[in-house]
Formats: C-alpha cells, sequence, structure tokens
C-alpha cells in the first residue's frame, strides 16, 4: 500500500465485526514502531498486546469506552522515561511524548496496511491500567489501541481541516510565501 494511501486511509474505528485478527500481523504493526526517531537512541516506548478477555474487559472499564471491549485485542503503548530524563533532564520529558507519537504514528500507518483497524485511546484511569497489566510505578501509560477488523467500511475521508489553516509561511501568521530579496555582493 501507498503511504499517502494510508495516511489518507487511517480513521479511528470504534466497532470491529467478530472476525479475529491474526496476532502476528499485530506484531509486525508493532514493530513498525521500532523505525521512529529516539532521542539519543534511548527507545523509551514499550508495547503490551492483550489477549485476555477478561483483561481487555477490565482496560475498557478504565477508558470508560465499552467500546474498547469489543476488540479481540488490544495494544497497550508506555514510556519508560528512564534514560530518556536521564540524558536530557526536564527536556526529556517532552522528548518521551514526541517519540512516543512518533513510534505510535508508524504502529497506527501499518496497521492499515494490513487491513487492521483501530482507535487511538487517550482516556483512561491510568492506576487501573497500570495494575491490570503490572506495569511498573515509573512507567507511563501513553495510549490504548483495541485492535479489530472494521464492522463496516466507511467512505474514504476527507481531510479534517484545509491546509490553508496549518500552513505559515517564515513567521506564525503569514499565510503567503514571500519571494526572497537579492543579496547585493
Amino acid at each position: 500500500m501507498e503511504l499517502d494511501k494510508a495516511i489518507k486511509g487511517r480513521s479511528s474505528v470504534k466497532k470491529f465485526n467478530s472476525r479475529k485478527p491474526d496476532w502476528r500481523d499485530i506484531i509486525e504493526c508493532i514493530d513498525a514502531a521500532r523505525y521512529a526517531p529516539m532521542a539519543g537512541g534511548n527507545y523509551s516506548l514499550k508495547f503490551i498486546l492483550v489477549s485476555d478477555s477478561e483483561k481487555i474487559r477490565n482496560i475498557a472499564e478504565a477508558c470508560q469506552q465499552p467500546f474498547v471491549a469489543q476488540a479481540h485485542y488490544v495494544v497497550v503503548a508506555c514510556s519508560n522515561p528512564g534514560r530518556t530524563t536521564n540524558a536530557y533532564g526536564k527536556s526529556g520529558e517532552s522528548y518521551l511524548r514526541q517519540q512516543a507519537g512518533a513510534a505510535i504514528e508508524n504502529f497506527l500507518l501499518k496497521l492499515v496496511e494490513s487491513g487492521l483497524s483501530t482507535c487511538w485511546v487517550g482516556y483512561f484511569v491510568e492506576e487501573h491500567i497500570k495494575r491490570e497489566l503490572k506495569i511498573p510505578a515509573n512507567a507511563q501509560v501513553e495510549a490504548v489501541f483495541p485492535i479489530g477488523f472494521e464492522y463496516e467500511k466507511k467512505r474514504t475521508r476527507k481531510a479534517k481541516i484545509d491546509l490553508d489553516n496549518i500552513l505559515y509561511f517564515n513567521t506564525y501568521g503569514e499565510r503567503r510565501m514571500k519571494p526572497l530579496k537579492k543579496m547585493n555582493v
């Protein structure tokens, strides 16, 4: 699949059919996350692939979103801040979020390419998920991803916002590219 097609085809799916994905396909998608940039090469993101239906129900309760329990698999992404914050101090906290987002986007695009669907769930009671999955206290739960096959394929989605509304040139708010002035040498 072309990258452009995967980017434009990615959407949040909250209704899954009963067909169970092959867990090995999900692992291939997680593998794509390893190629995201990481500050100083300190790979801080960890993934937990959950197949136990009781654990999935408990995670759905922690998310307060019942659709999560429909999935045959849930992936929980966590950051382990130790090495990054030790290397970069307070700035390391920002780097952790940036690199988590980059790795997760690789994961999401690979899911699209594999024909799988998910919804990025960022609202949850972190302590409940940590307790359920025995995640250490110093790790941060970044997101939850219920994974399955979309119940009903949607039409191609349009861009959520016009490019003109997010693109500036040279300074914040400048909407036009101005010709460069020639320098006298």
